[in-house]
């Protein structure tokens, strides 16, 4: 495929470069002195930055942060008036950070003491990221992990869910087209959603391009992977008759052979889009990065004028006939194929583009980003209501908001279990969804 040839290329022009060759050298004993100026990446270095705010969602200032790792690696940082530290490492590894509780502001405690530690993986010629939560109750962790709920938690965890709910919904509207329009569930939408962000760290991170710029491209090419996968898999199985079964065999496949191609090509670890740490800005009580507030406007400016299109043209009108009922629309004269061809283009460029916000909202993606959000994509479906594009909308905005409040009660990606309780619950009660129609069976 395209997209694998392209990334073939890059992987072979990172093994010839300097950094390449600079990451099998063995870690030397070394240590770095105490720094408060911000840290850049090169060949032969990497970073470890973060921010810390306190419970207000102010700068911390005077934080200590310890680093440990490989060759009796020590480095050591304190935060600025931004809140930010970073140390500079020597070498790949895996690496020890830990704060300096002693130095916290006044009043102020890690939300969970023994988090005051963790372990954080390093590469030269890249930053690693991790942020530390700060509360002015102490011992506010429950027996669960999670912190105590308050007013302003709530308000944070919701503008969180909003968020979540718009970039899932760019990849939900996708997957939700593509079951109308050919009854397949697709098991390899989310590694659409992967390649987005990989590809937007390529041309950002490693080639240095103008992250608008990077993000255009990496949506037209994506949306040319689906054009290809129809034109290459899909119309020709749907010629010979395939079932629908195998064609979602076909998917999981596909799926799993991307998911190697992309660790094999990039690694297991996060990869940045772009370098230093995020500003934030603080907006009626919610502190979210610029980044955060740039994709939201974005997600709902495309969800807008994917529904108007939808609503309003008349190809957007012959791809709901499609999804309706395939066989009548045939007979009102409409192609069907091309409406099919079409909509794996838009699907898959929803979902990349969906990549590429995610990974600057997250402040980075991996091989398995897609495959960690695809259980919420299908929740967001079939909640909505499978085949439909408003209904992959709504549900989308709903799971993002439950799964986000769920961790005001439940620690760390324990919320995302949040999707599959309401996956069930779905298809217990309502199986049609929101907007979905109830059928007979029988």
């Amino acid at each position: 495929m395209l997209f694998l040839a392209f990334l073939a290329t890059f992987a072979v022009d990172w093994a010839l470069s300097p950094a390449a060759g600079a990451a099998t050298s063995a870690p030397s004993a070394s240590s770095a002195p105490a720094s408060t100026g911000p840290c850049t990446v090169s060949p032969t270095n990497g970073c470890i930055q973060g921010t810390i705010l306190d419970s207000g969602r102010k700068p911390a200032e005077s934080v200590g942060v310890d680093v440990t790792g490989p060759g009796s690696f020590t480095g050591s940082s304190t935060t600025n008036a931004d809140g930010r530290w970073s140390v500079s490492i020597p070498a790949a590894g895996s690496y020890t950070v830990k704060v300096d509780q002693d130095t916290l502001p006044k009043g102020q405690f890690l939300t969970d003491a023994k988090d005051a530690e963790r372990t954080v993986q390093g590469n030269l010629n890249a930053n690693a990221g991790t942020i530390f939560q700060l509360s002015d109750q102490e011992g506010a962790t429950t027996d669960t992990g999670a912190t105590s709920v308050t007013a302003a938690r709530f308000w944070q965890q919701f503008a969180s869910g909003i968020r979540l709910g718009l970039l899932i919904a760019l990849a939900s509207i996708g997957l939700s087209l593509i079951y109308g329009t050919t009854g397949l569930s697709s098991f390899s939408h989310g590694e659409q959603v992967t390649l987005g962000g990989l590809l937007a760290y390529v041309f950002a991170n490693q080639l240095g391009w103008n992250i608008w710029l990077a993000g255009l491209v990496t949506v037209l090419l994506c949306a040319a992977t689906g054009y290809l996968q129809d034109a290459g898999i899909w119309k020709p199985l749907r010629k010979r008759r395939i079932s629908l079964t195998q064609l979602m065999i076909v998917t999981i496949g596909l799926s799993i052979a991307a998911q190697y191609a992309f660790q094999y090509f990039f690694g297991a670890s996060t990869v940045r889009i772009q370098q230093g740490n995020p500003e934030t800005v603080t907006f009626a009580g919610i502190t979210l990065t610029v980044q955060s507030y740039v994709a939201m406007g974005i997600a709902l400016v495309v969800l807008v004028g994917t529904g108007l299109f939808l609503a309003k043209t008349r190809f957007g009108r012959a791809t709901r006939a499609v999804s309706d009922n395939p066989a009548l629309a045939a007979a009102s004269g409409i192609d069907v194929d091309r409406v099919i061809r079409f909509v794996w283009t838009l699907a898959a460029g929803l979902a990349g583009l969906s990549g590429v916000m995610l990974g600057l909202v997250l402040n980075g993606v991996n091989w398995q980003t897609g495959l960690q959000l695809l259980l919420l994509m299908f929740a967001s479906v079939t909640l909505g209501g499978l085949g439909t594009a408003y209904g992959a909308l709504v549900g989308s905005m709903i799971i993002g908001v439950v799964v986000e409040l769920t961790n005001l009660v439940l620690p760390g990606d324990f919320k995302y279990a949040t999707a599959l309780v309401i996956l069930i619950l779905i298809l217990l009660f309502r199986p049609q969804g929101i907007f979905g129609r109830a059928e007979r069976i029988g």
